[in-house]
């Protein structure tokens, strides 16, 4: 796909994508590479124009400059949102109580703890990325280590055979200590993702470096 076609693509969802004002959103395109810049109301909804970008065929790797710009009304003092993040966090049954720390400076929130799995750990992030004022996430979360690496390993690889989205046997699985790193090369972003999905459900997985690569 030649680089002005996938750029009207990028464009179309956009403004499709109904969480997302792509007005003030800039793209270009260069070898299959894009670059999205210009600003939006929101955290929530700069992470929104990401995933659409990323949901397109022909996008080989994303650069973003947006900027999170918010309105008066919404602009909201650090500890107000430390407040509310620490509830919506002790509201979620998902998420263990008393584990995960929240620090905010000028809007901008990191996540700090241990969690048991990866999900809890994506969960939390979630939660805080939509409330009123924030401008970032940083997400800074560990994941208690819990088996073999042998095990982790047979386990990951069992479960790219199992997903319908991913050629298993494109793919290369290594790991050491928790940490996997994937390898091999896919059709698209939708099949580098579900790999990285999949090595990221697995009970003592602490990272998964993705190394995959996408061909036309």
């Amino acid at each position: 796909m030649n680089d002005l076609l996938l750029r009207q693509n990028i464009v179309d969802e956009l403004n499709f994508e109904p969480s997302v004002d792509a007005a003030n959103i800039g793209v270009a395109v260069e070898n299959g590479i894009v670059t999205l810049s210009g600003h939006v109301g929101s955290y929530a909804e700069k992470i929104a124009a990401e995933i659409a970008v990323r949901r397109i065929k022909g996008v080989r790797a994303m650069a973003e400059t947006i900027e999170v710009r918010l309105p008066n009304r919404k602009h909201h003092a650090d500890d107000e949102i430390a407040a509310r993040a620490l509830d919506i966090i002790e509201w979620d049954a998902l998420l263990p109580s008393g584990a995960i720390g929240v620090k905010v400076q000028n809007g901008w929130v990191t996540l700090s703890g241990q969690v048991p799995w990866h999900f809890q750990r994506v969960a939390a992030e979630k939660a805080v990325m939509k409330l009123g004022g924030v401008v970032g996430v940083t997400n800074v979360l560990s994941i208690k280590p819990s088996a073999s690496s042998s095990d982790v390993k047979d386990r990951i690889e069992r479960a790219l055979k199992r997903n319908a989205e991913v050629e298993a046997d494109h793919i290369k699985v290594a790991v050491s200590e928790g940490e996997v790193t994937l390898n091999g090369d896919v059709t698209g972003w939708r099949e580098r993702s579900a790999a990285e999905n999949a090595a990221w459900s697995i009970p003592g997985v602490v990272r998964v470096t993705n190394n995959i690569s996408i061909h036309g």
